[in-house]
């Protein structure tokens, strides 16, 4: 794939996920809590809990880190998974009302959501090579985004607090979440889904 190709698609993809995977899903679960909606709040909180590896992935990316190509690819895996895979989840969806603006939100959302992750597999596919060595030339198409969030989020840590906001903080943080998000889902593994199976429950 040609450079500018390649840039585009990554440009692409960072575009979609500000929109589908971070932007929207916060409107609705702010939506969802003054409307009191509980399956709705349930899947949110479901789902932000797993998309968390975004951020844990731009942190690694922040310092160059070859782990942070690799979560990067898992994380639409397990985003996607997180908002079909709950029984009593979609049952209650499909029971409300589905010219209600909230519940019809929801229902788009999903949809619009599992196509970006379609299409974030794909991409990140293409970057998995660089978790072998981050020398090669479409490594670096990744670093851009994380760099400038970085540059904002060193900008703010300093007027705030007045230290420095460094590509090595933000890579500790990222191991430090890592290691959190590895524990809880083992967790869920190991422990809930064999005795819950496909309910989220109070998840």
């Amino acid at each position: 794939m040609q450079g500018l190709s390649y840039d585009i698609l990554v440009w692409l993809t960072y575009r979609l996920a500000a929109s589908f995977a971070i932007g929207l899903p916060l409107l609705l679960i702010i939506w969802a809590f003054f409307q009191k909606e509980a399956s709705m709040m349930r899947l949110l909180i479901i789902y932000w809990k797993v998309a968390s590896l975004l951020v844990v992935s731009m942190l690694l990316l922040t310092d160059k880190k070859a782990l942070g190509y690799l979560t990067a690819f898992a994380a639409p895996i397990l985003m996607f998974i997180s908002v079909w895979f709950w029984v009593d989840l979609n049952e209650e969806l499909a029971d409300l009302p589905p010219w209600r603006p909230l519940p019809l939100t929801v229902r788009i959302w999903r949809w619009a959501l599992s196509g970006f992750c379609l299409l974030a597999v794909l991409t990140t596919s293409l970057g998995l090579p660089c978790v072998q060595t981050i020398s090669m030339p479409q490594c670096a198409s990744w670093l851009e985004t994380p760099k400038g969030i970085h540059q904002v989020l060193s900008t703010i840590f300093g007027f705030l607090f007045g230290g420095n906001w460094t590509e090595g903080v933000a890579a500790f943080i990222g191991y430090i979440g890592l290691l959190a998000y590895i524990v809880g889902l083992l967790q869920w593994l190991l422990i809930r889904l064999p005795r819950q199976g496909r309910i989220a429950g109070e998840f």
